[in-house]
């Protein structure tokens, strides 16, 4: 049964639409909300490792449980292992390395096995994470270094090159051959488990730093804190088993520096004990043989993606065990869903939205049906969200069919910018609103269709450059 929350006093869901939209508010409202084993945690000292850690498969089961595999090696990594991994690479960042809490640990690397473990060690010793696309330039690279603060860079051997004007500390994410370097691999293979400080990182504070345009098109540094990722991971957990692909086995090839790989395959798919085969990189016969080897059912993705599968007509893989796809970073076309539905007739095509600032998806399709009764649709506000949609000239908050800029309210909602608070203010308003420089509107149904971008910045396959 659907239900609603965050009822303000003196008003009842009765006063809305069936889409969610209070017209004395002028905000729309999620038509369905978390059940009591769902509820986001509350408690303060509470930092997202511990929470992910703590919703891994139970011990005799995470012995045998896949958590990864790597497509390009065949390596796996049960959960049993990646545990002992993080804690042994906390250990020696905190006891070997001297990261400390607050410090600023930058991230350049492409898709590995590795990532998780790099990732959730940083959150356990109370580090912050700042991660990098590896295709960005040596002088792209030092401007996120300094801004960020960064006190120490994990990084490919490949990419050691862009970090050398930066003078910080640099630790390799494996060692090469004929290497000396520490590495990554070498702290999970030597160090032993030894006691971490007891106070770690809150909810409230900062744990990533991800670089987004946000409404300008110039680069800043998005504040996401522990509190964030938490409710983050915790919407992704109730999504998936309310569409029934726990089970499923995951393919990731999205890059794990963006907030899409990362909420999703770097933190979120382990809170329920998924499997993920990983690729290092994209490529399109690569993906399809993953598909094929590994009968994956569940691809995360992005248009371009969806298109190339649409225009994909050789034979020699099969593709039957996929099930479900997703579709983030930018709208889907009408047109395009019909045809991928026309020659994938079995397969669930689920679009959703969100961006960097709100720490991952806003609104997603919950159920098949819902997805196909709305074609151009970017799926229906997930449970704590909240929406308005505000006319670009007088202010007011439109109802449905009526067009203007989307504004957000969750936990999810970003801290701000960091060191930019003329930039802060201008995104995020005085009640919590987050202002996302995306033109849209609701239909009656409480869908979420994005018409344009207001903020002027370019998409290349999904992603801001």
């Amino acid at each position: 049964m659907d239900t609603f929350e965050d009822i303000p006093i003196g008003q009842s869901p009765s006063q809305r639409t069936r889409g969610g939209f209070d017209s004395q508010t002028g905000i729309y409202h999620p038509l369905i909300q978390l059940g009591d084993g769902n509820k986001i945690p509350t408690e303060a000292n509470l930092d997202t490792a511990t929470f992910v850690m703590s919703q891994f498969p139970k011990l005799d089961q995470a012995v045998s449980k896949v958590a990864f595999i790597d497509t390009a090696t065949g390596q796996q990594v049960t959960y049993s292992q990646l545990q002992r991994s993080i804690y042994s690479l906390a250990t020696g960042l905190y006891h070997g390395l001297g990261v400390r809490k607050g410090d600023v640990v930058f991230v350049l690397s492409p898709n590995s096995i590795l990532y998780p473990t790099i990732c959730l060690a940083v959150f356990l010793v109370g580090g912050v994470l700042t991660t990098a696309n590896p295709l960005n330039t040596e002088s792209e690279i030092t401007k996120q270094v300094l801004d960020s603060g960064a006190k120490l860079a994990i990084v490919a051997p490949s990419e050691t090159h862009k970090l050398v004007s930066t003078n910080v500390p640099t630790l390799l994410t494996h060692r090469p051959e004929n290497g000396d370097e520490l590495s990554v691999q070498e702290l999970i293979d030597c160090c032993e488990q030894m006691e971490l400080p007891e106070t770690r990182s809150t909810q409230s504070d900062i744990a990533a730093i991800l670089y987004s345009s946000g409404t300008t098109g110039v680069s800043k540094g998005v504040l996401l804190t522990h509190s964030n990722f938490i409710s983050c991971m915790t919407l992704l957990k109730w999504s998936t088993y309310k569409m029934s692909a726990d089970q499923d086995v995951f393919l990731c090839f999205l890059p794990m520096f963006h907030i899409y790989g990362l909420a999703f395959f770097t933190l979120g798919l382990l809170t329920f004990g998924a499997t993920t085969v990983l690729m290092q990189r994209y490529d399109f016969k690569g993906m399809l043989e993953a598909i094929h080897t590994h009968k994956v059912n569940n691809i995360p993705a992005v248009p371009p993606i969806i298109l190339s599968l649409v225009k994909h007509n050789k034979g020699g893989y099969d593709l039957s065990s996929l099930r479900r796809v997703g579709s983030g970073a930018a709208p889907l076309s009408k047109e395009l869903v019909d045809r991928f539905r026309a020659k994938f007739p079995w397969v669930r095509l689920r679009p959703g939205y969100g961006l960097t600032e709100s720490c991952g998806a806003a609104t997603l399709f919950l159920t098949h049906e819902e997805a196909k009764a709305h074609h151009a649709g970017s799926g229906k506000l997930l449970p704590t969200f909240c929406a308005k949609v505000v006319d670009c000239g007088t202010g007011a908050a439109m109802p449905p069919y009526g067009e203007g800029e989307l504004w957000l309210k969750s936990p999810t909602v970003m801290k701000g910018y960091l060191g930019n608070e003329a930039a802060t203010a201008a995104t995020i308003d005085s009640d919590g609103w987050l202002k996302t420089g995306d033109l849209c509107y609701f239909d009656d149904d409480g869908c979420l269709y994005i018409v344009d971008r207001i903020k002027e910045l370019i998409k290349h396959n999904g992603y801001q450059v």
